[in-house]
């Protein structure tokens, strides 16, 4: 298994999981974790490589979580970073694709470049993503949600960075127990923003 390196990005995502573990809102705390992942995970030049960016596009991250909703119909984004701001509460169909294998299997998943994986779909409003990492969330013995991030540039993300991103999940799920996370999606959700995205609409935004 590839080792976390000691040094500033292991520094890093200490900080944010004694920040999350100090937070009494749900939310609040998760974004602890995302903005980790957001500023530590991933090739800070990877943009710069051949190939990595097609003619007009740009280089940008994003992270976030996905919380699987109490009725069972979505997997719902929550402490989101680099989204959209109408897409706060994005809800994409529970056994939809990436989001939906890891709900389907409770594994995390590396693409290293998107363009390598034809069925990859975006759910970004913005533009599809060129690398992409999803990690699932568990506690109390089931898959509660998955933290992700993804880069416009393609191999952006390596192995090391899902063992990264684990440290993340498991410090999201220790927050999800002792904020009492069900009882706050409860209260959450259906949120008043909520943007319900059904498949047609993803399928054909990723094509």
């Amino acid at each position: 298994m590839p080792r976390v390196p000691a040094g500033p990005a292991l520094d890093r995502l200490a900080a944010a999981c004694r920040d999350a573990a100090g937070e009494r809102d749900l939310e609040a705390a998760f974004a602890h974790l995302t903005g980790a992942a957001l500023e530590t995970l991933g090739d800070p030049d990877a943009a710069l490589r051949p190939g990595a960016l097609k003619e007009g596009e740009r280089d940008y991250r994003v992270s976030g979580v996905f919380l699987v909703t109490p009725d069972g119909t979505y997997n719902m984004l929550v402490a989101s970073q680099g989204f959209p701001a109408e897409q706060r509460r994005l809800a994409i169909p529970i056994a939809w694709n990436h989001p939906g294998e890891v709900v389907r299997s409770g594994r995390p998943i590396l693409l290293e470049n998107t363009d390598d994986h034809g069925q990859f779909r975006q759910f970004l409003k913005t533009s599809r993503m060129g690398s992409a990492l999803y990690h699932p969330i568990h506690a109390g013995g089931a898959l509660v949600g998955q933290i992700i991030a993804a880069s416009r540039a393609r191999r952006t993300y390596d192995a090391d960075d899902l063992v990264r991103l684990s440290l993340l999940a498991a410090a999201a799920a220790l927050v999800w127990t002792a904020a009492d996370g069900p009882r706050w999606l409860a209260a959450d959700y259906p949120a008043p923003d909520l943007w319900r995205s059904d498949v047609r609409s993803l399928t054909d935004e990723g094509a």
